[in-house]
């Protein structure tokens, strides 16, 4: 059986190749039809993922290239929840995203055509037996964007009971993840900002005025998460991954993970975390002490945000540094965030992204003797 990590990670998204940006611009202004973009997507997807194994990665992913955001598009696609613009977008660092939300126009169900299974179908099928880590995003994330300013309206109008709602979130992500396992899907990453959020009380506040509590919030996200994944089948491996924002190289929140750690690390049925360290707005390691004995860590220690190279020593330094909290045999390396979170992406080179990867694999190699596989 496929372990659920590898000793080097990716987060998941890749840049887009211009010839893709260009043929989804063109499909937007009724240049190209649907089919005409998708015979782009096919094709740099494929070249995706033989430069995936050529680089010598253990876990493939489509790079998020059918998808627009790394979460609405697949928010979209249940029934029940349709695409809207809001007034304005979400404030980051210095950049505001654009304005796209996902709303509630019915009950949450299971759509048995969501997008998703043909995002997999395809890769898988180009994989060719090299296991590929399909990424969604969390339930609780879900749950943020339903309740996002004048979106809860709609909630409040069509659950007035919230734990119907929560019980049908929990319903339709069950049923989806169910649905890629009979695909062959055996690995599968629940992307998580809400935790990112509530690290960061000054953004909180600004975002809700103290409307919630932040306490209850963090159980209210472990009930949404651990809904979906209630009774699984054995062999499908669960990771998630947490972030701060990542759009346009832009960041939303700071702050180190204690606050959130306990409930996390401790409580969310997973069997890894991806966890923000590349710089010292994500804080120090001691938040790590609150993971269970079976669980592992995948240490972002790499920026995905510039083209920068880190120094390989200070990577190794900080591995150790982590190793202080989890055994090293648990610990793994990869980018802080995906490359392209949504498909402006960020600001920095595909030459650039490649060389980050090659640094993770050839650090992992030193620090625990992984073979590379790296071309000459």
């Amino acid at each position: 059986m496929c372990q659920a990590i590898n000793h080097y990670e990716i987060v998941g998204s890749f840049l887009r190749p211009e010839k893709l940006k260009q043929a989804r611009e063109d499909f937007a202004a009724g240049k190209i039809t649907q089919a005409e973009l998708k015979e782009v997507e096919d094709q740099t997807i494929s070249e995706l993922v033989a430069k995936q194994k050529e680089v010598g990665l253990k876990f493939i992913s489509d790079g998020e290239f059918r998808r627009s955001y790394w979460h609405l598009d697949f928010f979209w696609g249940f029934q029940g929840v349709e695409h809207v613009l809001m007034d304005q977008g979400y404030l980051f660092h210095g950049e505001e995203t654009r304005a796209d939300s996902a709303r509630l126009n019915g009950k949450i169900a299971f759509n048995p055509e969501h997008p998703v299974f043909d995002e997999y179908r395809f890769v898988a099928a180009q994989a060719d037996g090299v296991p590929v880590r399909q990424s969604i995003p969390a339930p609780a994330q879900l749950f943020v964007e339903l309740v996002r300013d004048s979106n809860e309206e709609k909630v409040n109008a069509i659950y007035p009971d919230r734990e119907a709602l929560f019980a049908d979130i929990g319903q339709a992500y069950r049923e989806t993840i169910l649905a890629l396992y009979a695909l062959g899907c055996r690995h599968l990453k629940l992307d998580d900002c809400t935790w990112g959020m509530l690290v960061d009380k000054n953004y909180w506040q600004s975002r809700t005025n103290d409307a919630y509590d932040p306490q209850k919030l963090q159980e209210l996200y472990l009930e949404l998460n651990n809904s979906a994944l209630v009774d699984l089948p054995e062999d499908l491996h669960v990771t998630t991954h947490v972030c701060r924002g990542n759009y346009h190289s832009t960041w939303a929140s700071s702050g180190g993970y204690e606050p959130v750690a306990d409930s996390l690390l401790g409580h969310e049925d997973v069997e890894a975390f991806f966890l923000e360290f590349d710089d010292e707005r994500s804080g120090d390691f001691q938040p790590l002490r609150f993971l269970p004995e079976e669980k592992k860590i995948v240490l972002g220690l790499v920026t995905s945000k510039d083209g920068a190279l880190e120094a390989k020593d200070t990577l190794i330094d900080r591995i150790k540094e982590a190793s202080q909290y989890v055994p090293l045999e648990r610990l793994s390396l990869s980018p802080q965030c995906g490359f392209a979170s949504t498909e402006e992406g960020n600001i920095l080179t595909e030459e650039d992204q490649w060389k980050k990867l090659q640094l993770i694999i050839e650090v992992a190699d030193e620090v625990w003797g992984t073979k590379t596989g790296i071309p000459q």
